[in-house]
């Protein structure tokens, strides 16, 4: 092969490469001042500095080729370097440079690097993400479920009432309405069509430090209905004088039933929560049911119910029959109150379970029965209604107490309260101390 041809001055007007001449020979490096020749591989040293055979000289018949410098672009005189005898390595990417920094990952397809993953920051925008959705949810939980409460009783047109003691007392009435039944309701629950709404039970959940007490009032309790404001025209009635405790509820309704209670115990009601049968039994549906062991197996064709013996399941409607019968026992109206005492705790527990808290397609529908079918007093709060469904809970699992009122005997068919246990439990509840009296 030839060397290259003595390049062409300026003056020289002859054929030349490049500068759109047609000429077939490249302009040698005296023409292009950019492109300088460097110096050959001394004879009997290779490159790099391998200690192999000697090399032959550099440029032996091969014309010696144009080299590169970094910044300068071409020019006469300087040796070619390419980089790599620096240790120096050019590109990087699109950005140039040879840096590429440890957390950096390749990507072929951007032809550059992009930064790792930052798991830490991930992390932490994750669970702030969590914690909003989770208050957001709540506080719109808590708006939705206040709004649905039905705050109708106005305890506030109650008289003469007695001071308030230490902790809280609910009163927990279960009504025989049929508000919102049909007929086909009122066959399937076995209610009756009677007009009008009685109570069928009666409860004071007591709330306190020492323990929480459920006291059932039997509905045949003998007690005087005192002077009363009617919570219709807000004139005060006169007393009414001896009878029977749910004879208060179907008079006036809740206020003159909890002046009744309040006159007659001396123990002051806080909040009012008033259910009905419907409304018992969607709960008790919603919840999946209510698991509870039966002691002994009974029948009652008045309120439908037909139970064996042993721990079993009930739905709405069995629920409400357990809890209505009384006409299979002969203490009838003793033993219906301890069945109830028993299902509703074991109700609360049930409500109170992370299967129903945890699990919104159960918590939703069950919360939804319970807020519309409860009536409630005008101060009632959430945070009041789920105390009290938590006591129960509680007493149902042996931290608390659960008795009736405590009976000395009968009179007409009515049963007669002990005043002097009456007196003692009241004084323990006012100043929130453990119950020591027994009841029936």
């Amino acid at each position: 092969m030839n060397d290259w041809p003595e390049g062409w001055s300026d003056d020289n007007r002859g054929p030349r490469y490049g500068r759109g001449s047609a000429g077939a020979q490249p302009e040698n490096a005296r023409v292009m001042r950019q492109v300088r020749r460097g110096p050959a591989v001394p004879p009997g040293q290779r490159p790099y500095g391998d200690p192999g055979p000697a090399a032959p000289p550099y440029g032996a018949g091969i014309p010696q080729q144009p080299s590169y410098v970094d910044g300068q672009g071409y020019d006469d005189g300087a040796g070619y370097d390419s980089g790599y005898n620096t240790g120096q390595v050019y590109g990087g990417g699109r950005g140039g440079g040879g840096f590429v920094p440890n957390d950096n990952d390749p990507d072929p397809e951007l032809d550059r690097y992009r930064p790792r993953p930052n798991w830490r920051r991930r992390l932490k925008w994750t669970a702030l993400t969590l914690a909003t959705v989770l208050v957001v949810t709540s506080v719109a939980t808590y708006f939705w479920a206040d709004s649905k409460l039905r705050r109708e009783v106005d305890l506030s047109k109650v008289i003469d009432r007695p001071a308030s003691g230490a902790g809280t007392n609910y009163l927990i009435v279960g009504s025989d309405s049929r508000e919102g039944m049909t007929k086909a309701d009122e066959k399937k629950l076995h209610t009756g069509s009677a007009q009008g709404k009685r109570t069928d039970s009666m409860m004071i959940l007591h709330v306190g430090d020492n323990g929480d007490t459920l006291i059932s009032l039997p509905r045949d309790s003998n007690v005087t209905i005192p002077s009363f404001r009617g919570s219709t025209s807000g004139k005060i009635r006169p007393a009414m004088g001896q009878n029977k405790l749910n004879a208060a509820y179907a008079y006036d309704g809740p206020t003159l039933l909890v002046r009744t209670i309040e006159y007659n115990t001396g123990l002051h009601i806080d909040h009012y929560v008033e259910i009905g049968f419907e409304g018992f039994a969607k709960i008790v549906d919603a919840v999946g049911g209510v698991t509870i062991d039966i002691d002994k197996g009974f029948k009652d064709s008045y309120s439908g119910a037909d139970f064996k013996a042993g721990k079993q399941t009930l739905n709405g409607a069995q629920a409400l029959a357990f809890v209505r019968t009384r006409h299979a026992f002969a203490a009838s109206d003793l033993q219906r109150t301890k069945n109830q005492q028993k299902f509703l705790s074991a109700l609360a527990h049930q409500v109170a379970t992370p299967s129903t808290l945890l699990n919104p397609f159960r918590f939703y529908p069950t919360m939804g029965a319970g807020l519309d079918s409860l009536i409630v007093d005008k101060d009632m709060s959430l945070w009041d209604l789920a105390s009290m469904f938590w006591a129960m809970k509680g007493v149902q699992g042996g931290d608390g107490t659960s008795m009736n009122m405590p009976i000395s005997g009968s009179v007409g068919g009515n049963l007669v309260w002990d005043k002097t246990k009456v007196k003692t439990l009241v004084n323990e509840l006012n100043n929130d101390q453990k119950v020591t009296v027994s009841g029936n």
